[in-house]
């Protein structure tokens, strides 16, 4: 039996109604489990999780899409997250029995099916991309859904599946596949969103711009220098969460055998702390591979002679995930949701 995951991002996370709806939509596709359905109304953005056999996951994010397309108008979208379309991206992500190469296959048959039927340019990303300028997703998004209808009369970027005609409801969608991606907040004791955006400056690997004593950027030969960051296949940025009167240092970890959890939340404490602000814990946004957690909770045991669920139990205790809400391993470990 192969298993796939898919985990759409859609920019709606604040009308109770509508994800109602679509969560229903989702739940009413055969095959496939619904692992994860998280909304954020600061983000205005959901995260949904579901896996099962191909053909079902296909099936699974068409419809997703689809429902996201009936009810979200990306004219009327303001939110924290970055965003390209109503349905911004739909990322396909092998875990049992299946290749990065299949995976790959499932989503140019998503996006080249949507595209028809939606009217709604395409991007491909990751493992599908095309060109290297499409690899990262920061790079497609860049002029997010403002700066489309500009952008997409470009010859660069020709959609990979649609015309290149700016859909002013739904923006564009990307899509790919993709290595498990562990999707990780640090929450920050402070309102100081300047802190946030430093500390996440510092630790993605793309770092930041090189500046001169006047705080002006450097250049050479006309190029903009830039300082690298700390940390291999991290992504981050700072953002406000008002709900909790706090800031997020949010990360993308895109391979978390190259850096794992534990690193970056005891390097942005460092960082924060320095600059007078504590750290309130961190979360994990929708599922995270066991493997992970393990490696974090080995971290702060020093051991290994701990048994899984103690090595479980210590990474959530030392990172803070009950910080915001409760962190539920049954309920956000893949390998145990797959596994029900």
């Amino acid at each position: 039996m192969k298993i796939i995951e898919c985990v759409p991002n859609l920019s709606e996370g604040r009308e109770t109604q509508i994800l109602e709806k679509i969560k229903n939509r989702i739940s009413s596709v055969p095959g496939i489990n619904l692992l994860s359905f998280e909304p954020d109304a600061d983000y205005n953005r959901v995260v949904i999780t579901f896996a099962g056999e191909p053909e079902a996951v296909l099936a699974g994010a068409l419809e997703t899409v689809k429902a996201g397309a009936e009810y979200i108008d990306m004219r009327n979208h303001k939110g924290e997250h970055p965003r390209l379309g109503a349905a911004d991206v739909v990322p396909f992500i092998p875990v049992k029995n299946a290749t990065i190469e299949e995976c790959v296959a499932l989503a140019e048959r998503f996006g080249e099916k949507i595209s028809k039927e939606l009217k709604l340019p395409v991007y491909l990303y990751e493992d599908a991309a095309r060109t290297p300028q499409r690899k990262n997703l920061s790079d497609i998004r860049k002029g997010e859904y403002e700066g489309l209808a500009e952008k997409i009369q470009n010859p660069e970027w020709k959609p990979d599946f649609g015309e290149a005609v700016f859909n002013e409801k739904l923006g564009a969608t990307v899509t790919g596949a993709r290595f498990f991606l562990v999707a990780y907040n640090v929450n920050l004791k402070t309102t100081a969103l300047s802190i946030s955006k430093d500390i996440s400056e510092i630790i993605r690997e793309s770092g930041r711009v090189k500046r001169d004593q006047n705080g002006s950027p450097i250049k050479i030969d006309g190029k903009t220098v830039k300082e690298p960051g700390r940390f291999k296949a991290v992504k981050a940025m700072g953002v406000a969460l008002e709900k909790y009167g706090i800031t997020q240092v949010s990360i993308n970890l895109t391979n978390y055998t190259l850096t794992n959890m534990h690193q970056v939340f005891e390097e942005v404490k460092k960082e924060a702390a320095l600059r007078g602000a504590e750290t309130l814990g961190s979360e994990i946004v929708g599922l995270v591979p066991l493997a992970a957690l393990l490696e974090s909770g080995k971290y702060y045991a020093g051991t290994d002679t701990l048994s899984e669920r103690e090595l479980v139990n210590l990474a959530i205790e030392k990172l803070g995930l009950n910080t915001l809400a409760p962190f539920r391993p049954e309920e956000k470990i893949i390998e145990y949701m797959v596994e029900q």
